[in-house]
């Protein structure tokens, strides 16, 4: 009998591993919050400031505060009821210690607490102590002042009390193990932005977040958020960029069957559908039942009034439910008390109950909304008329790109190189700026994975363009037929079908200038408005080649940020040094570009995630709208901290 044959025979019950209190957390971090990287390492957070939110659904709490402290450490404080602190009867210790280190343990899973609760993982703040190498929690309760601190989930000391106030409320201050996570350092911005959205979907709630790590000229960031209109603040920020068709957004609130619902909406001079849904203030980003009920809701709706005005008989157009929807921004928000959620990330809703219920709801109120607003109801109906003929004309260049007869007779673009292997997982396009970049990258791939298709100059601003005259653009059709994707679900007629993608890296190479920057900006508008599922699935990539060669004698350094070069610099000394600063790709010889920017050894790719979708939208809308100044603004405030992933 062989050994490994000996050990299978002998496996028993001293076989099993029970891990004890949050031992589990630590072992498979990833299991409970997504990542060990950047996205995980902000979700901790999420997960304390959603405690102070239940607190402020149920009605306990106003104010709600945020702060980046200097050692990159995380402090939320709320002013709610605090987390109890007398004896649990069944742990037989405090409930405050129970809370921070019992897996699936709070409030939130008595219903008598809380009707519902946020959180996508359901894991709670015991989660983030087990994950953090420091975590204090101080208590504001009765009177008095309790606190505990604890290390990697275990406590220090049992629950004491350390003073007297008047206040009530938690404060929570915790620091992320840096040997769990590959970054402890927090992004101001991305928090922001979170805690703006909090804001909008929790009308009424004044939320504070602070940066106490000192920017380079010496200042802090701090930012308020308070919205008394909730929903329709969120879509007149959203829309900040777009020219409204109607005066105020159209609201909807009510509850349906215990659900209640809550959906602002704006139609806009775009051509885009930029619709966010939400539960128990989650973004879904995968959409589900409350999705499809709004959907269904509005098309019937709408198509019930346009036949009864006359209007669709004069303009003798087939209309779809995607007409419906062009040009119009939405946020759908609901609560439900016991969530399923399904999907690759988690993030689709599967509740049943809720489709019939947000379609009700949607249906009753807009029907209503169309009677009172006549003239608001004939621009819509305009609207809608003019995407159906435009989606017809779209339909015919789409499926010109489809059948790819444009091109030659294999099928592919001419000016693809295309790579020698089968297998999409293996392989990774280029799309490069211009022909003489085009032709290095060419000259310095590896054959073998990497395929090369060059632009040729700005490709179309989609952002600004009805969807056929993208199709009939040829750098856009180049792109379609090159990756192998097609157009169109049996769900939905809009959706990219990635069954045939043929290349699981999709890479953007541009020069390192200004005219680059716009490039990357207009590849990154297409694929975030008519290849979405690319980003979602993790294949879009920015390609980041060097700004400067330093080189002194026989050694040579290539650099891509300006604190490498002074770096290289003190290495070298100053004496003899050459420094050639890049432009363009097509000062790099192939040999250069290839070790640089191509090599999987060597290189610095980016990989585009979308961490915030409204938000996105809304950048998007921005940096390709005709409005001039918010673009400037943004494009100061952010081209300095702009940071490169290895």
């Amino acid at each position: 009998m062989s050994e490994e044959q000996k050990t299978q025979n002998n496996y028993s019950a001293s076989n099993i591993t029970v891990l004890e209190g949050l031992e589990a957390v630590r072992v498979r971090p990833a299991m409970y919050i997504g990542d060990v990287n950047f996205r995980g390492l902000h979700h901790l957070v999420y997960e304390v400031v959603d405690n102070s939110i239940d607190e402020a659904l149920a009605g306990y709490c106003s104010k709600i505060y945020v702060s980046i402290n200097e050692d990159n450490s995380i402090t939320v404080e709320d002013n709610g009821r605090g987390i109890p602190v007398d004896m649990h009867e069944k742990e037989h210790r405090s409930a405050l210690e129970v809370v921070m280190t019992v897996l699936h343990a709070g409030g939130k899973f008595d219903k008598g607490s809380y009707k519902v609760s946020g959180g996508l993982h359901g894991v709670g703040v015991s989660c983030v102590n087990a994950l953090s190498d420091k975590m204090v929690v101080n208590v504001y309760r009765n009177g008095k002042i309790y606190q505990q601190e604890y290390s990697k989930g275990i406590p220090l000391y049992p629950v004491k009390e350390v003073g007297t106030t008047d206040k009530t409320g938690t404060r929570t201050t915790f620091h992320p193990d840096g040997t769990i996570f590959t970054t402890t350092e927090y992004d101001y911005n991305t928090l922001l932005e979170r805690m703006r959205e909090l804001a909008y979907l929790n009308k009424g709630i004044d939320i504070t977040i602070e940066d106490k790590r000192p920017r380079e000229d010496g200042s802090f960031q701090k930012d308020h958020f308070y919205s008394e209109k909730g929903l329709r603040d969120f879509i007149a920020y959203l829309d900040e960029n777009r020219e409204s068709l109607m005066p105020e957004a159209i609201y909807i609130e009510g509850e349906r069957n215990g659900i209640p619902i809550e959906i602002a909406m704006q139609y806009n001079n775009t051509y885009n559908e930029n619709i966010h849904s939400y539960v128990n203030n989650i973004n879904t980003h995968e959409g589900g039942t409350h999705l499809s009920g709004f959907r269904s809701g509005l098309t019937r709706t709408l198509k019930n009034y346009a036949d009864r005005s006359g209007m669709l008989a004069k303009a003798k157009v087939d209309i779809s439910g995607d007409d419906f929807r062009e040009g119009l921004t939405a946020i759908i928000s609901v609560k439900v008390a016991e969530p399923q959620f399904e999907g690759q990330t988690k993030t689709k809703l599967g509740n049943n109950e809720v489709r019939g219920a947000v379609d009700s709801a949607v249906s009753e109120m807009l029907e209503n909304y169309l009677e009172e607003h006549p003239n608001e109801a004939r621009i819509i109906v305009e609207k809608v008329i003019l995407a159906a003929r435009a989606r017809q004309a779209a339909r015919k260049a789409r499926e010109m790109v489809q059948r790819g007869n444009v091109f030659s007779s294999a099928g592919l673009p001419g000016k693809l190189a295309d790579c020698q292997d089968g297998d999409p997982a293996m392989c990774e396009i280029y799309f490069v700026e211009g022909d003489s970049a085009g032709g290095s990258a060419k000259q310095g791939r590896d054959r073998r994975y990497q395929a090369i298709l060059p632009l040729r100059g700005k490709i179309l601003n989609v952002e600004k363009a009805m969807r056929h005259r993208a199709f009939e653009s040829e750098e856009i059709r180049n792109i379609y037929t090159a990756l192998g994707v097609t157009v169109g679900t049996p769900e939905d007629s809009q959706a990219l079908n990635l069954s045939k993608l043929r290349y699981h890296k999709v890479i953007i190479m541009t020069d390192a200038d200004v005219d680059g920057a716009h490039i990357d900006t207009l590849m990154l508008t297409f694929f975030f408005r008519y290849m979405p599922e690319l980003i979602e699935n993790g294949y879009v990539y920015l390609a980041t080649p060097p700004l400067y060669l330093v080189k002194k004698g026989n050694k040579s350094f290539y650099c891509w940020t300006e604190e490498e070069r002074e770096r290289a610099m003190e290495a070298v000394g100053d004496k003899g040094v050459h420094v050639q600063r890049y432009k363009g790709l097509g000062e790099m010889n192939p040999e250069q570009l290839w070790e640089t920017t191509m090599d999987p050894e060597n290189r610095q790719l980016r990989q585009v995630t979308i961490e915030n979708a409204a938000s996105a939208d809304r950048v998007f809308s921005m940096l390709m709208g005709d409005d001039v100044p918010p673009r400037r603004e943004f494009i100061e405030r952010n081209a300095t901290y702009a940071t490169i992933d290895a």
